[in-house]
This record gives C-alpha cells, structure tokens and sequence, in this order.
C-alpha cells in the first residue's frame, strides 16, 4: 500500500463515523472515498463506486459543468452548493446541497463533498460545514492535527509535517502520543490532554513535543473536541502554534546569570562554553568532579542557613587548595575544577579537607567527598563524555564506601567509548533490523520432550563485533530504545512460532519484557496487532517479566490491567529470576502469573549444597501448591538435571539441555 491509498483507507474509518453522505473524488472526478452514510442515501455501495467515475451527478443541473470543475480544483476556498442533482442508484432523483472544498495529497488535487440533505438543511445548517470553513481557515495559520477517539492521528497539515518531520506514512494512524518525549513531564502532559478531551473539555498550554529526528521542539498547543452529535465528541482537534525560539530565548535569559547565587561559582551553562571553547583550542586540562556524600542527610540533619555556610566554606577551600584553576558548581552537591594540576595533589585535597575542617556555629560538620578525574585529551574527548566519566568515577567510589578521588582505568574509558558507541550503532542496527534471535529449549521433564523455547537477543554489529545481552540490554534501557527491542523480539517470535506451528511442532515461545515497555498505555493493543498481523495463536506466546519488573507493576494499575487482558487472550506470565531478592507474596497474588522460573544463581551450587537443595525443593513445593509450573533455567550438567526431576521440577533450561540455536538447529534437536 503506497502512502495516498494509507492516507485514503485511514479518510474512510474517519469518514464512516460521520452521520452525514461524504465522498472524496480526484481532479478526474474518480471516487478515492465514499461513506457508510453515502451508500445509505445514494443507494450506491462503495465497492460500485471506488476508482470509478461519478455519474449520479448530473453536471447541468449542478453548475459542476467543466469550467466551474476546473475553478473548484484551483480554489483554495470552499464552494457551496444550494441545490446538486443526483440520480440515486433506483433511477430517482436526489437534490441536496452541498459543500465542495479541493486540498493536495501528493501532488494530486482532490475535492471533499459534504451533502447536506433537505431535512437536514430544516432541521440545522450543518456543524460540519462549520468545520469545514473554519479548518481551511486555520491551516494557514496553524500546525494543525485531528485524531479519532481512540487517539489515533487521521490527518497533519503541511505546517505541522514540515516542522516535525514526521511523513503522513510514519504519522497517520499513530497514537498521539508518541509525539511526545518518553519522560514523566512529556507522558503527563499527554495524559493531561487525553483525558480533557474525553471528557468534553479543551486543553490549552505549552508543551515540549518531539520531533521525527529526536529533538525536541515546544509549541502552544490548544486540543478541541469536536461533536458530531451531542453525545460524545467524535474526534479531536489539535491546533498548535510553534514557541521553540521563545522558549530558547527565555532559557537564554534564565542562564545569563552565569554565576551562582549560594557560592558565587559559575553554573554548569557556563563551565560547559569553556570546555568547550578549550577544546576547540585543543588546550591539555584536568576535569576534576567532587560530589559531597550524603549531602541530603546533611540537609536533613542541619538547617537551610547551615547547609548554605556549609557549601560557601567548602567552596573557599577548594579556592585555597586549587589556586589558578577554573571552578563551577554544577549541581545541588556537585563541584567542578579545570586544573593542569596532577593526580596526586589533587587526591590530597581530601587530607586538606581533614586538616581544616568546616565549623558552623562552633561546630565541625562532618564532611566526605567522592570524585572522579578525567584527562583531556588522553582520556575523553567532549565536555559530556567527560562528564559521564566522572560520573561513573564517583559511582565506583561510592560502591566501594565513598570518601576517595580516582582516575579511571584504560580499561574504564575504553568501556565508556564502546558504549558510546554501542549506543551509536543500536539505532542503525534497529533501522536495517541487523538484530537476530536465537532461541534456547525448554525441556518438559515428565515427558523428555522439547515443548518451548526461550527468544533471546544476539547482535553482531560489522563495526564493534559481538555485543551479548549483559552488555546490550542495560544500555538499551538505559538509551529508551528496550522498547524498540522488545518490539522486535515479539515480532520475530511469534513469526517463527507461527512458522513451526505450521510444521506440526507447537512450542511456546517466550520473550522477556520490561516493565517501561508495560507503562505504554497501549501494549495490549501492540501485542494484539502483532498476533494478528503474523497470525499468531495467543497461546503460543509466553511473556518473561522479572521480579524487579513484577515489584514496580504492584503499584501500577494499569500495567496490571494489561497483564490480565492478555491472559484472557490466552498469553501466559512467567516471573523469571525467582528468589533473586524482590519476592513478595502480594505481587504474585495481583498479577496473572502462571509459571516461576528459578534462577540459575541456585541451580549452580545445586549438586554440592544441601541448603541449595532445600531452597530449591522448597520453590518448587511453593509453586506447585498455587497451581504454578516451575522451570529451572541454568541447568549445565546431568545431575544438577536428575535432582530437578526427582524433586518435581516441571520443566528445565540450560547449557545441559541446549546452547541457544537457531530454528533450523531447534528443529534438528526435536527429530
């Protein structure tokens, strides 16, 4: 299907909630879409007249004779029309008038009619045609949306298109939400919209919005339903006016004020020019980041004037200690120091700290700091891969109790630019789909019989080589992109579910999920498309959710919600990882779970520990005593297999049993 025939098929969803005839013919007089109210008043369905010529118009009687035709292509108003003749498909002739209103879709002029019958016109002039005028009106001034009641987009104007970049095919029949950044403020703002508009009402305010590219944009956006009929409002209506170089300037005006208040450093915006003007210059400089460690128990602990003392006091040692060196504070707690100063002095500036301790009100505060330094150019290369450097400098301190100030390995560094680059080379392998799956057999052990497998990510990339799951599912989620993974993942699982099931070998497939992916409102409507797009039975499909993913879906109605849908639908739940630190009875009694998965952590002590074997054992009793199949994954030898299956265990996965293969190679293992 090209991009007009999408932009069509969505016009006649929309069009077919309307109570009124309506059609859409091309400058040729061809019929592109034709309403369920149309076929009811004309009698014509639309299969007699899609792609056809409109002969129940009578030319002479309707004034549509060629030239006034070929006026209406070329105006961009509306025309009305008090009295068209039309020849019904009985042979009896039909008046009405009507409104006429030519528009563009790939370079291809066509012209929307909307009837207004005689009862109709008695009655009340038509709100549509309203609409109609007004709309024409508004595009030339607005961004301009419209979406259905479910929140899916049928129709952008150029304005809008040309400023998000987003195509008619990558945006019509969309939810209006994926328009907005994936962060709490961009998700609430589009619930705040959404349920304003279900309930009648107009939303008006400033918004950030996110563009094809990724980058943001912000516009004064007003949201209007529109009602058809006095019931419910049939669609809606986005109006949005572009205030990304207001909101710039305003931003601009907010920074001019370089220095900050508490301490009279510079502020972040301003640390940021400088390094990056020293890069440019390619001048040699130390980044040193110092964090205070549990400044919020400080806070807690003190009041505000004595945390303020506390933060100017500091900020006068690190003047005393790094003399001639560029300081910023860029957070709440956070410091920076531009410095040609070496490593070793640097690390002293904690015993100075020791030396001249920080007295408010005649009393020492106990301080201790945590930092990390970061050379350029030999150890990063912009301002904010040396952020992010420090920053994982300070998290390796604070793992190992806080209170030092370290460099990085090589080793560190180069994981840092891997990442970075991995980071680089996700999105491109998602575009070109460069991702494959290989699946890993599930074993039943009261039968001996393969009866599922597990779908698990691999990604080679011709670049950076072999990328395994540890390294690329943190980043992915980290990054956002999980989603656009696990969209894959389902895709490709239940198009080789279907595949084998159409060979005779029914094995359920599973796939993990996060729970970021479960906080997108519509994930039952994603699933379900999916299945229905590659034919998949429900049944087939199984969904892997942690523990840490089931603790956080306890608080969240609607991502319980979806769960049990899709358990109605026939999709099975399993909690993987079990007994890996988040377990709690009320989540397994809210959520639809059907099968536990104990962690290979416990599996691989199972044949030398007696404890082991009782936890073990235990799980497996527990599982069983409320109706819940147990699997073992992490299986590697035969008798870490024998005691599984003289303890009960259901089913099991592992090295033991399988490596994870390709299809072919999982249809090799089941003959």
């Amino acid at each position: 299907m090209n991009e007009t025939q999408t932009i069509f098929s969505t016009a006649n969803s929309v069009l077919n909630q309307m109570p009124f005839p309506m059609m859409i013919v091309n400058h040729e007089g061809i019929v592109a879409a034709w309403n369920r109210q149309a076929e009811k008043t004309f009698g014509y369905s639309a299969d007699e007249v899609l792609g056809k010529f409109t002969p129940f118009i009578e030319a002479e009687k309707s004034g549509l004779h060629k030239d006034g035709w070929t006026k209406l292509l070329r105006s961009p108003e509306p025309f009305h029309f008090d009295k068209m003749a039309f020849i019904a498909k009985n042979k009896e002739a039909i008046f009405s008038s009507a409104l006429a209103k030519a528009f563009t879709i790939e370079n291809e002029r066509y012209v929307f009619f909307h009837f207004e019958m005689t009862d109709e016109i008695q009655k009340d002039p038509s709100p549509y045609q309203e609409l109609i005028s007004l709309k024409s009106g508004l595009e030339s001034s607005f961004m301009m949306l419209t979406m259905d009641q479910e929140g899916l987009i049928n129709f952008a104007n150029n304005n809008f298109l040309k400023r998000s970049k987003w195509t008619p095919k990558r945006i019509i029949g969309k939810t209006f939400w994926q328009m907005f950044p994936q962060t709490d403020n961009g998700t609430a703002d589009a619930n705040n919209i959404w349920t304003s508009l279900k309930n009648g009402k107009t939303w008006k305010g400033e918004v950030e919005k996110m563009s094809k590219d990724g980058l943001s944009y912000w516009v004064d956006l007003t949201a209007i339903p529109i009602f058809v009929t006095c019931k419910n409002p049939s669609y809606f209506i986005l109006l949005e006016n572009d205030i990304t170089e207001k909101k710039l300037l305003q931003n601009r005006l907010e920074k001019i004020a370089y220095i900050d208040q508490e301490t009279g450093l510079m502020n972040r915006y301003r640390l940021e020019q400088i390094v990056t003007d020293m890069i440019q210059e390619k001048n040699h400089f130390t980044f040193v980041y110092l964090s205070i460690d549990k400044f919020y128990s400080l806070k807690e602990i003190y009041d505000e004037q004595t945390e303020i003392v506390l933060l100017q006091e500091f900020t006068n040692r690190m003047k005393i200690y790094f003399q001639d060196s560029t300081m910023a504070r860029v957070g709440i707690d956070e410091f920076v120091v531009l410095t040609p100063l070496g490593e070793w002095f640097i690390q002293g500036f904690l015993a100075y700290l020791k030396q001249h301790p920080i007295y408010v009100n005649n009393r020492a505060i106990p301080l201790s700091i945590s930092g990390g330094i970061t050379k350029y150019p030999e150890d990063q290369s912009s301002y904010s891969h040396l952020v992010k450097a420090s920053h994982a400098a300070i998290s390796k301190v604070r793992s190992d109790g806080g209170g030092n100030i370290i460099s990085l390995t090589k080793a560190d560094h180069k994981a840092l630019s891997t990442k970075a680059i991995i980071e680089k080379r996700l999105l491109i392998a998602l575009d070109k789909k460069n991702l494959k799956v290989l699946y890993q057999p599930q074993l039943n052990l009261e039968t001996g019989k393969i009866t599922g497998v597990e779908a698990l990510v691999r990604w080679e990339d011709e670049e950076i080589g072999i990328v395994t799951p540890d390294v690329l599912i943190p980043i992915a989620e980290e990054t956002g992109l999980i989603n656009d993974i696990g969209a894959f993942m389902l895709e490709q699982a239940c198009l080789q579910a279907v595949a084998w099931h159409k060979k005779g070998l029914d094995l359920k497939v599973s796939i993990n999920s996060s729970v970021r992916e479960f906080r997108d409102k519509n994930m039952v409507q994603h699933i379900r498309k999916v299945l229905e797009k590659t034919n998949c039975p429900a049944k087939l499909l199984q969904i892997e959710i942690t523990e840490k993913f089931a603790l956080e879906a306890e608080a969240e109605t609607s991502i319980i919600q979806q769960m049990k849908q899709l358990e109605t639908d026939g999709i099975v739940f399993v909690l993987d990882d079990f007994g890996t630190g988040y377990a709690s009875f009320r989540f397994m009694q809210l959520l639809p779970l059907a099968e536990i998965k104990i962690d290979q952590t416990f599996i691989s002590t199972l044949q030398y520990q007696k404890k082991a074997q009782k936890l073990i054992q235990g799980m497996i009793q527990f599982g069983k005593s409320i109706n819940m199949r147990v699997l073992a994954e992490g299986v590697e030898t035969a008798e870490q297999l024998e005691l599984l299956t003289s303890f009960g265990c259901d089913a099991a996965q592992g090295y033991h049993i399988s490596h994870p293969i390709t299809p072919k190679e999982v249809e090799k293992l089941l003959k």
